[in-house]
């Protein structure tokens, strides 16, 4: 049978104990890994793999010896309860041994819990778990998580306690980060919240929240935007030191003053512009992108984006010659210049 992906996350936290199997698949390795754990945690619980009711398979080592995971599945183990036969990074090659496996699965016997890579509609792994009425099969996407999934990811971490800039930030960490990083954030943020009463709050996120090279261009854009030029130089520094390539930094300039001017041009107001923005600002990012869309209006954005598209042209020259990041950083120190008039 097939899971649809509003379905899954459900299934996920109760599988089904008496099914046969599921096949868990998609591109991103660390996505099914997660989906896989919470499932196999979820079928022989905490103290499972301790009491050796989890049984391991590499896929490959199923093509030298197909009888293994069927051998799996039927070994009884020393302690009670149920049991999970595991098979990691499995493809098509595997597929004889798993549809056996399948065939002669019985009730009692280790349910089987697959994961692959992307596999298409005509994969033979997919069809057999696709088709067979006791077992399950799963895509896993590359979508931004839902309300509901970010919301259980915080409750089982103990994050109960959470004001609405913080709920903000951490929902748009979650859609920029990757799962597992999302998750580990979260442990960090829980581990920084025990045994404090106080609700948290957006400044601790962004305390705890993993910096990245994204989150150092946002402070060039920032210090630009809010006519800091003297804080620009160490920071363009930094960028450069970290191999940044300027051509990337003026996309993500034009990028963030577009969308300042589409907030200072919107018929209702800067503040209806910003809710407007696609994708979404949320918590703190929101209060200063909204701040400096009413400090620079709409005419002097239209002056930045023009230097900006300036920059970018003279970066793609092939007549060029001056150092490209020094071109950049000249471009953020006018905007910066401008943001004071």
């Amino acid at each position: 049978m097939k899971l649809s992906a509003r379905d899954a996350p459900a299934y996920f936290k109760r599988p089904d104990p008496d099914a046969t199997g599921i096949l868990i698949y998609g591109e991103d390795a660390m996505r099914v890994a997660l989906r896989r754990q919470e499932v196999i945690a979820a079928l022989i619980g905490p103290e499972g793999e301790t009491e050796m009711r989890l049984t391991r398979l590499p896929g490959g080592d199923l093509r030298k010896d197909r009888a293994a995971l069927l051998d799996a599945i039927k070994a009884q183990g020393f302690f009670p309860g149920p049991r999970v036969a595991f098979v990691e990074d499995a493809t098509d090659a595997v597929f004889p041994a798993i549809e056996a496996a399948l065939a002669e699965w019985r009730p009692g016997d280790a349910q089987i819990v697959v994961t692959a890579g992307a596999l298409k509609g005509g994969s033979k792994l997919r069809k057999a778990f696709e088709g067979h009425r006791g077992a399950y099969a799963v895509g896993i996407y590359n979508d931004p998580p839902g309300r509901a999934e970010i919301e259980d990811t915080l409750t089982r971490a103990g994050l109960v306690s959470i004001d609405r800039a913080a709920s903000d930030a951490l929902f748009a960490l979650a859609r920029e980060l990757d799962p597992g990083d999302f998750r580990q954030t979260v442990e960090k943020v829980a581990l920084y919240k025990y045994d404090d009463p106080t609700p948290l709050e957006a400044a601790e996120v962004a305390l705890l929240a993993p910096a990245t090279t994204d989150a150092e261009v946002d402070d060039a854009l920032n210090a630009a935007a809010d006519g800091e030029a003297d804080q620009l130089g160490p920071i363009v520094r930094r960028l450069e030191g970290q191999g940044v390539q300027p051509v990337q930094v003026t996309i993500f300039a034009l990028r963030h003053f577009r969308a300042l001017h589409a907030a200072a041009a919107d018929p209702g107001g800067p503040g209806q512009g910003i809710g407007r923005l696609r994708p979404p600002v949320f918590g703190p990012r929101r209060d200063r992108m909204l701040r400096q869309a009413q400090g620079w209006g709409m005419h002097r954005l239209e002056q930045a984006v023009r230097i900006l598209t300036e920059t970018d042209l003279a970066l793609r020259s092939a007549g060029q010659h001056a150092p490209a990041m020094a071109l950049v950083e000249r471009a953020l120190i006018r905007l910066a210049m401008l943001a004071r008039r």
